[in-house]
């Protein structure tokens, strides 16, 4: 596991426990903070396997060659 990986999923636990937090104090900025976490932790976790798989696979950015 890179530290990419580690970075996204502290995000996600991190947004989890505030959501917690939040829903059980009745703290709604704390709570949709949480929320928006763990949304971002997901979707750059899933943006940078993209970016990867496509970087392997070649990425298209060569010049065509005639």
């Amino acid at each position: 596991m890179s530290w990419k990986d580690l970075l996204h999923l502290c995000l996600v636990l991190v947004g989890a426990v505030l959501f917690l937090y939040g829903s059980n104090y009745y703290e709604v900025l704390v709570g949709w903070a949480g929320v928006v976490l763990m949304v971002g932790g997901f979707v750059a976790e899933i943006a940078l396997k993209v970016y990867e798989f496509v970087r392997k696979r070649g990425g298209g950015s060569e010049a065509v060659k005639l």
